[in-house]
This record gives C-alpha cells, sequence and structure tokens, in this order.
C-alpha cells in the first residue's frame, strides 16, 4: 500500500493569517514574473454533480473553488495571471463527466479541480492522460482516480487507506471488536474502502461477523441488511458509503439496531440531510480533514469566508478540499514562474505537475506533500459529530 499519509497527529499551523491568502504559504521562490509576463486570464474548469443525490459534494466543491480564485484575484492574482472558474454538472454521471470535461476543452480549459466523485473522475482523468491537462482532484478518492498518467494529482485521502485507518482507529481507541459492514457493492469508492478496512481489521484482530451488501438500484430499503447485522452481534456499524444513502440507514436502524456507526468521509454531509431528525447522527464517527467547528487558524478563517459568501449552501470537506486545490495551483505554478496565461494547456501541464513534487502546502486541509504519482501525504483526521441544541456539529479528536 503507497505512504499517503503521515500517521502521526496533524500539526497544528501556528499563526493566524488573513484570508485572502489561507492556504497559500509556500515556496514562492520563482515567482516573480507579474512583470515580465503578459498575464491575462487563466480558465481552471471544475467538474462535480451539483444536482442530482450527490450535490452536496458538488456545490460545495464549486463553491470553495469560487472563494478561492476570488481571494487570489483580489490580491493581485497569480504573477499577474487572473484566475476564472469554470463549473459543470456531471450529476455523478461518468458519461456526462466526460462531456462536460469536453465542453471545458472548448472553453480554453487549462487546468482542472476534478472531478469530485470517483467514478467519473476515473473516467475524465483518462481524457486528461491524453491531452496532458494537469487534473487535481479535490475528493475523487478511488485509487484509478489519478493512474491514468502522471499529469493527474489528488488532495483527498484514498479509499483503501481511508478504510484502513479506520479500522487502525476503531481498534486502537474504541472499545468494540466485532464489527458489521453495510456497502455498496456496484460502487468503486465503497468496495475501495471496504477492501483497506478488512485487510487492516484482519491485522488489527478486529472480528467482521457480518457483510452485507447493497446496489445502485436497490438503495432505499434496507431493512433485511440491518436486521442481519442485529442478528449478528455485532458492536459497530462500518458505513463506507455516501451520506443520502446512510442517512435512511440511521433512520431505518431506530429501534432494530442500537450500536455506533463510523463512516469514511462520504458521511460528510449527514446532518444536513437528517435535517430534524439530526439527533440520530450523534456519536457517528466520520473521516474528515476539515470541521467547521475547528478553531484552527486556516479552518477558522476559510469557514468564515465560506459562510459569509455562500449562507445558504452546504459547508464541508469538499469545499474545503476545492478551496485547498486551487490555492495548491497557485503555488505549483508561482513554484514554476509560470506568468502568462496564454501557454498552452500542455506546457503548463508540464510545469505544474513537476512543481507539484517540490512544494509544501500548508492548507485547510492540513499540510500536504506529493509524490510523483500524485498521491498526497497528509494526517487523517477522525470527527464524531455531537448534537447540541438540536443542531448538530463535528468534533475534532
Amino acid at each position: 500500500m503507497k505512504n499517503l499519509f503521515k500517521r502521526a497527529a496533524a500539526v497544528t499551523l501556528a499563526a493566524a493569517m488573513t484570508v485572502g491568502f489561507a492556504g497559500c504559504n509556500g515556496n514562492n521562490d520563482s515567482g516573480a514574473g507579474s512583470n515580465n509576463g503578459n498575464g491575462g486570464t487563466l480558465v481552471i474548469g471544475g467538474i462535480g454533480p451539483v444536482t442530482g443525490g450527490a450535490a452536496q459534494y458538488g456545490i460545495a466543491v464549486k463553491n470553495g473553488a469560487q472563494l478561492a480564485v476570488d481571494e487570489i484575484n483580489a490580491a493581485g492574482g497569480v504573477n499577474g495571471i487572473t484566475l476564472k472558474l469554470e463549473f459543470q454538472d456531471d450529476e455523478h454521471d461518468a458519461e456526462k463527466s466526460v462531456n462536460a470535461y469536453n465542453d471545458l476543452k472548448d472553453k480554453d480549459m487549462k487546468l482542472l479541480v476534478g472531478t469530485v466523485t470517483s467514478a467519473p473522475c476515473e473516467a475524465v482523468s483518462k481524457k486528461a492522460a491524453e491531452d496532458n491537462i494537469f487534473l487535481l482532484t479535490p475528493s475523487g478518492s478511488s485509487l484509478e482516480c489519478i493512474t491514468a498518467g502522471d499529469n493527474c494529482f489528488r488532495m483527498c485521502f484514498t479509499d483503501p487507506m481511508q478504510g484502513s485507518i479506520a479500522a487502525d482507529y476503531i481498534a486502537d481507541h474504541l472499545n468494540v471488536n466485532k464489527i458489521g459492514i453495510i456497502y455498496d457493492s456496484s460502487d468503486s469508492y465503497s468496495t475501495g474502502i471496504v477492501s483497506g478496512f478488512e485487510a487492516e481489521a484482519r491485522n488489527k484482530g478486529l472480528e467482521i461477523v457480518d457483510k452485507e451488501a447493497f446496489t445502485a438500484d436497490a438503495k432505499t430499503d434496507f431493512s433485511v441488511q440491518i436486521q442481519k447485522i442485529a442478528d449478528s452481534g455485532a458492536e459497530m456499524l462500518f458505513l463506507p458509503f455516501y451520506y443520502t444513502e446512510a442517512a435512511l440507514v440511521i433512520q431505518q436502524a431506530v429501534g432494530k439496531l442500537d450500536i455506533p456507526v463510523f463512516g469514511g468521509d462520504g458521511l460528510d454531509g449527514l446532518i444536513d440531510v437528517l435535517g430534524d431528525n439530526v439527533a440520530l447522527a450523534e456519536g457517528v464517527y466520520v473521516m474528515s480533514p476539515y470541521a467547521a467547528s475547528s478553531p484552527e487558524a486556516k479552518s477558522a478563517a476559510f469557514t468564515k469566508a465560506y459562510q459569509e459568501k455562500f449562507p445558504n449552501d452546504p459547508l464541508n470537506q469538499f469545499a474545503a478540499d476545492a478551496y485547498d486545490c486551487v490555492y495548491a495551483i497557485k503555488q505549483a505554478m508561482e513554484q514554476a514562474g509560470v506568468n502568462d496565461a496564454s501557454i498552452s494547456a500542455s506546457d503548463l501541464c508540464n510545469k505544474v505537475k513537476t512543481a507539484m513534487t517540490q512544494i509544501e502546502f500548508a492548507g485547510v486541509t492540513g499540510n500536504t506533500k506529493w509524490a510523483t504519482d500524485g498521491e498526497p501525504e497528509k494526517a487523517p483526521k477522525v470527527l464524531k459529530i455531537v448534537v447540541k441544541d438540536g443542531k448538530g456539529e463535528y468534533e475534532v479528536l
């Protein structure tokens, strides 16, 4: 398994900074160039679901990226270059995502932040590799999302590593041994997490007492899976899939299954989708690199800026990941001395993908370095949902 994470606790970032430069501190030695280049406007593409069942993710990514673009432009751009975000809806559909990618190419996209979800990202990354367009996915977490070419990078955790770290955390910190799993066998995100979890659970001596599957064609009634988990004697329920289905499982389990729940980053959004039933999420564990309630300086500054700009939209780790993606691209462009927006997408890709392996990025979602295969090294975080006065929030553990 790739060494994607440092297992040490995340380093607390020391100093508060102005919101306009959140996440962009780093190596800018070759950044002088705004007086020597032609500047211009450079298009960053974005692709993700802003409608449909995964819309909370796509909307958050679009907003997080737009916030970063606006801040960077307000501070003078990138070596005199003005950034422009063009975002396309793919409805969490791989074919529509490829169509969106082609449309963005027609709009002179030079870099891509996306896609948001794994299956579309796998499809689009192949196209981006063929075209040698730099791709940085904020949240495409399957291994295949960035294996198409050396132009593909990611900001988030991978699926197998999420599963592995979840098993470690349960074994090391929670007084449970018998685990029941419900997962989506038709989804690469879910099966990837399960594979990592099962392997590490065996190493840690955890017992998986029952494993129940569902598919995209049957994801509204979980009564059979819940009953089998209850009959198995499981002490914890592991849900490695997205918040929409997880909310249904949690609601349908009331009175039938009273055990703690642990999930991957796909459960980020559970608080919002449960709405008035948010009390049911009390005590749910979620893996996420960001919590809106975190007092850490960069997280707090980002949270404040996001809520002021998008007060009615979802705020989650996907927004923070996308925000960090744009600032990481800025830092890489500065590292590479890019100062002319007329540069071809392929030439820009060659410069940025090299610079990405040279920078040390300090962002909202943690401190990150990238290997040449595009995989990040960063510390994972586990959050716990707590409900206060009828409102849910994430507690950093």
